[in-house]
């Protein structure tokens, strides 16, 4: 088996300057690849800035013989997502990867929940990966070429206590990956996403005992084959820690089919509500089409 590498390929890594991000870019460019270190420089909230977090980063991937640049624009605006862009452009002419790994948390339960929390975390991890995609997808359908890893959580697509703006932005990501992906097959754009569980400032405290257990490094493995030209995989979802890795699917039932025309009673989905539940039988749906599928099915009987 030939090694993986990147040589003349270009990426960027949102939220780079510690944790997941930090090590995706350290590990890409260490296989070749030129890197724009984005980092915003915050807290973990999204507050303050600082470019001391991007710069290091980028001195470390320097001082081993790669080259990076460093960007320190926010992910949350049009105008950021575009600069961003425009680093990888402008510095080396070019841009293959985007992994798009920036965050912010604001927890607190529902019942608590301020409209400054929920748009806080959808602008960074939801609209951030917009905004950054959006003129990232532009260049690599130019090219014929391109590889996007989105990131999702097990809060999103499971749910956790006390993060309906981080599950609510995290599920959105995958639908958003998901369409990416359908429109990005013709252009040989591969888009897949990863929920991964893994000890950073953000996790630390959410994780307790199991935090020494799950380390950033054993994310990085996953992240980027996805961004290599080895991966022919797109429109998947894998869940990464602590050194397992396996796919999550959106998968749906057989079901219950009242017949052609019928509308049922009330009475009637109660009293089918075992087969309506069953999932012995189900497939995973790649797009619409394929669902729609199961209906068409029934009604041709």
């Amino acid at each position: 088996m030939s090694d993986i590498t990147f040589d003349n390929r270009v990426a960027i890594v949102t939220g780079a300057g510690g944790g997941l991000g930090k090590t995706y870019a350290l590990e890409l460019a260490r296989r070749g690849a030129r890197v724009v270190v984005n980092d915003l420089g915050g807290g973990v909230d999204g507050s303050g800035h600082s470019s001391r977090a991007a710069d290091t980063v980028v001195d470390e991937i320097v001082a081993a013989g790669g080259e990076a640049t460093a960007n320190y624009d926010s992910v949350s605006t049009p105008e950021g997502g575009a600069n961003i862009v425009l680093t990888a452009m402008d510095s080396f002419g070019r841009l293959d990867i985007l992994v798009n790994n920036a965050g912010i948390l604001r927890d607190t339960s529902f019942a608590k929940m301020t409209t400054d929390q929920i748009d806080a975390v959808i602008d960074v991890h939801l609209k951030g990966a917009f905004y950054v995609s959006r003129p990232a997808f532009a260049i690599m359908k130019e090219s014929g070429y391109g590889r996007i890893v989105n990131t999702s959580s097990p809060s999103g697509l499971f749910g956790n206590f006390g993060q309906v703006n981080y599950g609510a932005a995290k599920a959105g990501l995958m639908g958003m990956a998901s369409v990416m992906a359908i429109e990005g097959v013709k252009y040989n754009i591969k888009v897949n996403t990863i929920a991964p569980v893994a000890k950073t400032r953000m996790t630390e405290d959410l994780l307790g005992p199991l935090a020494d257990l799950v380390d950033p490094e054993q994310v990085t493995p996953m992240v980027v084959y996805l961004a290599s030209e080895a991966c022919e995989l797109t429109h998947q979802v894998f869940s990464v820690g602590g050194g397992r890795y396996a796919r999550i699917f959106v998968g749906v039932g057989d079901g219950w089919f009242a017949g052609q025309g019928v509308v049922p009673s009330v009475e009637d989905i109660h009293a089918n509500l075992e087969t309506i539940e069953n999932i012995d039988e189900f497939i995973v749906p790649m797009n619409n089409n394929e669902e729609m599928a199961l209906l068409y099915k029934a009604l041709q009987g």
